[in-house]
């Protein structure tokens, strides 16, 4: 037997968009200590690019904005009397394109569907399967390694990504009522994937953020995907509700003394020096 005791376990997984998306690094794991692994996508559309990339898997449409949807989707993966070991959910949404970059700005509708699509949807989930997961399965979400940054091109995903970590705890003690299921978040660094490629000024941000790791090396997708699998496996079932920060050590470097040096030799010379007037007034 794995260390990891996952072989012939069944596990849902939600979010995978094609080869650089955490949800297919963390299923590609689960499969290889011999999970048997369930799909759900957005779109039909979604379904057919995964088909071509997982040929003979289970493979579900459900739009997570959609209840009754999500029920169906409860229906079918719990056909026959299948129980589910764990559920990863990995989705998140932001409508940039209407995005000015200024928080004070977004719109009411913006703002409540990122909300709906990146938090909501784990209750809606977890709600609709909460009698097809085993007593003692695990939930993971991904989330981000600090919602107290205003990074002004995430934007409003950070106040969404907040109240999601904020749901995992309360999930956790809901759950805990009738059930052993837990609930926990990764707390994920930058990563290089297609769904951070649509974040206004994400490259720069994860440049710099490879230099303010300790390695000077940024964090890996696999290297999420490594404590996500450990946090769905039996062997970590002395955590729950909790946000498991993954970024490579990236938040204890802030003051890293190369990136002092560049920040004093580059900027303070030509920028203003102190008691200089504001150059914005």
């Amino acid at each position: 037997m794995s260390f990891l005791q996952i072989d012939g376990k069944s596990f849902l997984v939600f979010g995978v968009a094609n080869r650089r998306s955490v949800a297919f690094h963390i299923a590609r794991l689960l499969e290889g200590e011999g999970a048997r692994m369930i799909y759900s996508v957005r779109s039909p559309a979604r379904r057919e690019s995964l088909r071509t990339l997982l040929p003979d898997r289970e493979i579900h449409v459900c739009d997570v904005e959609d209840d009754v949807q999500i029920r169906e989707l409860a229906a079918q993966v719990g056909r026959g009397g299948r129980k589910i070991a764990g559920l990863v959910h990995s989705v998140a949404n932001a409508r940039y394109e209407n995005f000015s970059g200024r928080f004070h700005e977004v719109s009411r509708a913006d703002f409540l569907q990122c909300v709906s699509v990146s938090c909501y949807s784990l209750i809606a989930v977890a709600n609709a399967f909460r009698d097809q997961l085993d007593r003692d399965a695990s939930v993971v979400t991904i989330s981000i390694s600090t919602t107290r940054m205003a990074v002004e091109s995430y934007g409003y995903m950070a106040p969404a990504k907040a109240a999601l970590d904020s749901s995992v705890a309360f999930l956790a003690k809901s759950f805990s009522r009738f059930s052993r299921v837990r609930f926990n978040a990764i707390c994920a660094g930058l990563l290089k994937t297609s769904a951070s490629a649509g974040i206004p000024g994400y490259a720069e941000h994860f440049l710099f953020a490879e230099q303010a790791t300790p390695r000077k090396e940024a964090l890996t997708t696999d290297e999420v995907a490594n404590a996500a699998v450990f946090l769905l496996s039996s062997r970590a079932s002395g955590i729950n509700g909790q946000g498991i920060v993954v970024d490579a050590g990236m938040g204890l470097n802030y003051f890293d003394a190369d990136i002092v040096k560049h920040t004093l030799a580059g900027v303070w010379p030509t920028g203003p020096q102190a008691g200089d007037a504001d150059p914005a007034q």
